[in-house]
């Protein structure tokens, strides 16, 4: 059929609606003529006729036809430039492909037939289309001033699509936004700027969490429609379970989800009015609530990912349930993205940073964070650097404000765990565990009694039901451990602060009892020598607990010095490494370069951590007892450890210079070298026989002879 006669079929076929097979042919065909069409005038009868055909736009599927469109001259753009170079190579007398004209004289004609039958919204739909095809892809097939012009349309479009809701509806705003995806990275930055940001923010997250979007989370909503028995019905395909988040992946927006949150974060840096910044997060934080209230209602919530490979079949597990999964991350994703420029311009932004505002932002940022936490603690999907920054910054902020934090904490304070009642579900110990791991960084900002309540009691709970049910071998999920460390964290950031001192004396007998009755079992070697170490450091010089308590942390001492004569000599098993994502991977050991440690050693190596921190006048004595305690150490390899590990205390500037000093002399005339180095015992002239082990100043057999 010739190109003329195709025209005429094509136009035709535009003034009824069709079924889906026909339209498809409809699509295809327009295609063609755009890539073949000869006379510019023909070109802007098609796009005129095709803007308004009922065929294409009485019952349109969805973004899926403004996609189309996209599509169609996106491909009609790329196939006229091909043809262009094509034919530029060709030898006399050979016969040119597709159509003749240049690829400006194209982009006009198709220009032209965007006129005012159609509406703005559909006109942006074809010059995006062109101006992707054409300039996309290190592809420069325009003029730079003709690339300018059609930029400026592109940008002239949306705005006045956006400012005319009545003519542009629903349905032309979320292609706007579609559209504006694409467009968007090709559009220079003076361009850029002209784009109307506080039309674009509110139509942006419209889109985001619409029903073209992530739906406010219905998809799970569908889940959880049928039966408790869901896993079967999930793995089913059927309508009410695993099909609706089928459909949500297929929808160009969902698949479209990174850059319309690079769209709206555009929006949000530029606009000039910050209200419409303060609804967008607003609505960000509807949406975060909607979903987690939607999972809460999920019968899926309830397994824990150490048990997935047992509860569900494998079929599922690399199917449905890793692509629920993949939208889930993609929603935390898109959500912490669009977050990022809000935190951002909460410090620079004069009506957002003020003392009003900028607690609500922070507390609204953390919440939205803390809704979708259950997303974000899965195999450490939380540490990449955006999320880091929101987080972080949010928590700076919220800590200039005591009331805000006091009121956040109380707002979303986990229940209090009994040792009777049944175990918490997976989802609440994700939330506590967010919880926790937030009120480790606020106690300088909180009062004694805030941090008492608020941070203390849940901390301790923890850790008091935890070694109960440790005690009578209760089942341990995914959030187990990362719960009981947490809670160690949060315990010692209460300890750590000066002004909670109080506090801190009457808390350290259970915090230490605690921690020796937790290691080895549910403690790491090294964790326990950074918690021991801390708790040091707290009691020691210059805190105010070393001048009201003076023997306190020499008590310490002899309570691990003490356990450390009967403790275990058999090496540990190494501890884990962290996800590959996580900061920590790269400072850890991998478990194969970790030394061999025992329950002994790791004692050993916490009083040696604690040397730095001593006061003064029991340096000395402290010094000769962990050398006779690293001496006991049976096994060689790691009594080796341990003595490097002494060594480099004493070397390497840990100590200040007056700990320094009486190192020094301790190694020199004291007796420390023979003691490290000849395994020899401690000089009789020190106050304590060879394997006798008293408190300080008790008299040894020999003085009590010679008296």
């Amino acid at each position: 059929m010739s190109v003329d006669r195709l025209l005429t079929a094509a136009l035709r076929a535009y003034q009824e609606p069709h079924d889906p097979a026909q339209t498809d042919k409809i699509f295809g065909t327009t295609t063609t003529l755009l890539s073949n069409l000869n006379n510019p005038l023909n070109i802007s009868l098609l796009t005129s006729h095709l803007l308004t055909s009922r065929a294409i736009w009485e019952l349109p599927d969805g973004l899926r036809t403004c996609l189309r469109i996209i599509s169609i001259y996106n491909t009609g753009a790329r196939h006229l430039v091909q043809n262009e170079q094509d034919n530029a190579k060709l030898s006399w007398g050979q016969k040119p492909v597709g159509s003749a004209l240049r690829p400006e004289e194209w982009a006009g004609a198709v220009a032209k037939g965007a006129d005012e039958r159609s509406p703005r919204w559909k006109h942006l739909l074809v010059l995006t289309g062109i101006l992707v095809g054409m300039e996309s892809d290190e592809r420069r097939a325009l003029s730079s001033g003709l690339r300018s012009t059609l930029e400026q349309a592109v940008v002239t479009a949306a705005n006045l699509a956006l400012q005319d809701p009545i003519q542009t509806n629903e349905f032309g705003r979320d292609g706007v936004i579609l559209a504006l995806t694409y467009a968007l990275p090709i559009l220079s930055d003076w361009n850029k700027r002209s784009l109307n940001c506080d039309l674009l923010i509110p139509a942006a997250l419209q889109a985001m969490t619409g029903p073209e979007g992530f739906h406010r989370g219905e998809f799970l909503r569908m889940i959880s429609a049928g039966n408790v028995a869901g896993h079967e019905a999930f793995y089913r395909n059927s309508p009410d379970s695993f099909a609706e988040v089928q459909r949500l992946m297929s929808r160009p927006l969902s698949q479209n989800m990174g850059p319309l949150s690079r769209l709206a974060a555009f929006a949000l840096e530029n606009a000039t009015d910050s209200r419409l910044v303060l609804q967008a997060q607003d609505k960000l934080l509807a949406f975060s609530a909607d979903l987690l209230e939607n999972w809460k209602q999920c019968p899926f919530s309830d397994i824990d990912i150490s048990a997935e490979a047992t509860v569900l079949p494998p079929e599922m597990l690399q199917g449905p349930w890793n692509m629920l999964w993949q939208l889930l991350k993609k929603v935390m994703y898109t959500v912490v993205g669009t977050l990022q420029p809000i935190v951002g311009r909460c410090l620079l932004d004069p009506y957002l940073k003020n003392d009003a505002t900028a607690p609500l932002v922070a507390s609204r940022t953390l919440r939205t964070l803390r809704n979708l936490y259950f997303i974000s603690s899965r195999q450490g999907a939380d540490t990449f650097q955006v999320y880091t920054f929101t987080y972080l910054t949010s928590i700076d902020i919220i800590t200039r404000y005591p009331d805000a934090c006091v009121s956040f904490l109380q707002e979303t304070q986990p229940a209090t765990p009994q040792a009777n009642a049944p175990p918490a579900t997976v989802l609440d110990q994700a939330l506590t565990l967010f919880y926790l791991n937030l009120a480790e960084h606020l106690p300088l900002s909180l009062p004694t009694p805030a941090a008492e309540s608020l941070i203390l009691t849940p901390a301790t709970s923890h850790l008091s039901l935890t070694n109960a049910a440790a005690a009578h071998s209760a089942p341990q999920i995914s959030y187990t451990r990362p719960l009981f460390e947490a809670s160690h964290s949060a315990i010692l950031s209460v300890m750590s602060c000066p002004q909670h001192a109080d506090l801190t004396v009457a808390l350290i007998p259970f915090y230490i009892d605690t921690l020796l009755g937790s290691f080895p079992s549910r403690i790491s070697p090294r964790q326990f020598r950074l918690a021991f170490k801390t708790v040091m450091q707290i009691v020691s010089p210059p805190f105010p607990i070393s001048a009201t308590h003076p023997h306190l942390s020499e008590t310490l001492l002899e309570m691990v010095h003490f356990r450390s004569l009967s403790a275990g000599a058999l090496s540990l098993p190494p501890e884990p490494a962290p996800p590959s994502a996580s900061p920590l991977a790269s400072q850890r050991p991998a478990a194969a370069d970790q030394p061999p440690m025992s329950e002994q050693t790791t004692l050993v190596l916490a009083l040696v951590d604690t040397l730095p921190f001593l006061p003064l006048p029991i340096v000395e004595e402290w010094l000769s007892r962990t050398a006779e305690a690293m001496n006991g150490v049976a096994d060689a390899g790691m009594r080796e450890v341990a003595r490097k590990r002494f060594w480099d205390v004493l070397v390497s500037g840990e100590m200040d210079v007056e700990r320094s000093a009486v190192g020094v002399a301790w190694w020199g005339t004291g007796g420390g070298r023979e003691m490290v180095l000849l395994h020899a015992p401690r000089p009789s002239g020190q106050g304590k026989g060879e394997g006798e082990y008293m408190m300080s100043g008790a008299l040894g057999a020999s003085e009590s002879a010679r008296l």
